[in-house]
């Protein structure tokens, strides 16, 4: 029998974009799938229903859920949709299980088979699968966007009848994949742009950019791609580098994010009050607590002249490419679990086995197991 494969439209407030797209559901026809899609799902998106060829369209979440084998989302279930998951059932989307701990272990009592995209293994297999990395460079790119129209300067020179108006200075604190994309488009506006990152890994990357890579003579390399975190001694002499950087820049945008933990705090009050009025601060990490100590998530505040945004949900702000490249992360996951149409993943396998979340009543991923047990007890 055929794997059924449902997605719903996405309920959380704000939220735009849509696990499958129309080129994917072909693909996944193609290897054998029958997919169930909620009329609706992509419609924030712009995907028509009548986008997607050869699906079956039902009218209600509850319908789609009943019938699926997998169900593929990009915001984690909530404990409703839980609910009306099958027993013995897949479900595989953003989980955020440190965020959400109750709703792992009713997955975990459902009997409930998750896979998280946050815990996709950062090897080179499983790049074209990294969902954290592809929803990062839509956000990398919207934070630069968002930057230049906050401030109140040109990004670019120009030169004019009335004189010659030189470029915006940006910062940008976190040279992942989202300050990359950051750098990458506010070079592409005009800007002068520096940037900084604990780990050495990040300087070639960031100077192939035509960025300026600010060093402060620490490095924080760690195991994943993720800088580990940084002693007393280390953050002072981090704090009195970048506070220099600081000062000068008409713009900054901040990405450090440390995932399951409050983001790092890298722009204390102080720093901030020692930038000139009409700089901005974009910190796209406020969804984890902010960079910025007067970040407000989901706001726009101000504070002695400077602008401080914290956007939340960014990558839902480009719904069109950012659902494409999210619905092929899941389908190249998917896909290697998938063979002549029916599902037979290879528990075994390192990216599978490593994106387990919960499987046969059990919580696989060890840290969640830990935080569940802890709240148990």
């Amino acid at each position: 029998m055929p794997i059924r494969v449902a997605v719903p439209k996405e309920t959380l407030e704000g939220e735009k974009r849509v696990a499958m797209a129309p080129d994917v559901a072909r693909k996944l026809r193609k290897a054998g799938a029958e997919i169930i899609l909620q009329r609706g799902a992509g419609a924030g998106s712009y995907f028509a229903d009548e986008a997607f060829e050869d699906v079956t369209l039902v009218d209600s979440a509850r319908e789609a859920f009943a019938a699926a084998d997998v169900v593929l989302k990009v915001q984690p279930p909530t404990e409703e949709e839980i609910g009306l998951l099958r027993e013995g059932s897949m479900i595989i989307g953003f989980m955020q299980p440190h965020r959400h701990p109750e709703r792992v272990k009713l997955m975990r009592d459902r009997n409930i088979t998750a896979l998280a995209m946050e815990l996709v293994p950062r090897i080179s297999r499983a790049q074209s699968m990294d969902a954290l990395s592809s929803q990062a460079a839509v956000a990398g790119y919207k934070a630069a966007l968002l930057a230049a129209d906050l401030s109140p300067r040109f990004f670019p020179m120009l030169t004019t009848a009335a004189g010659t108006i030189r470029p915006a200075t940006v910062l940008v604190l976190g040279a992942g994949v989202a300050g990359l994309q950051a750098i990458a488009t506010a070079r592409r506006l005009g800007a002068m742009v520096e940037a900084y990152d604990v780990r050495s890994a990040t300087r070639e990357q960031v100077l192939s950019l035509g960025a300026k890579f600010v060093d402060v003579g620490i490095q924080a390399d760690s195991e994943g791609g993720y800088a580990r975190e940084l002693n007393e001694e280390e953050k002072a002499k981090q704090q009195e580098v970048i506070a220099q950087h600081v000062a000068k820049a008409h713009v900054v945008i901040t990405t450090a994010a440390i995932p399951g933990r409050r983001a790092p705090l890298l722009l204390p009050t102080a720093m901030v009050e020692g930038m000139a009025p009409g700089a901005v601060i974009v910190d796209l990490a406020a969804e984890g607590g902010g960079n910025c100590e007067l970040t407000r998530p989901g706001e726009t505040v101000e504070h002695n002249g400077v602008i401080i945004h914290g956007p939340l949900n960014v990558p839902s702000m480009l719904p069109v490419d950012a659902s494409r490249m999210y619905a092929r992360n899941l389908h190249n996951l998917l896909a290697t679990m998938i063979e002549e149409g029916e599902l037979k993943p290879d528990w075994e396998d390192e990216v599978i086995a490593g994106s387990t979340l919960t499987r046969d009543g059990t919580i696989c991923h060890e840290p969640t197991r830990k935080l569940v047990e802890g709240e148990a007890q």
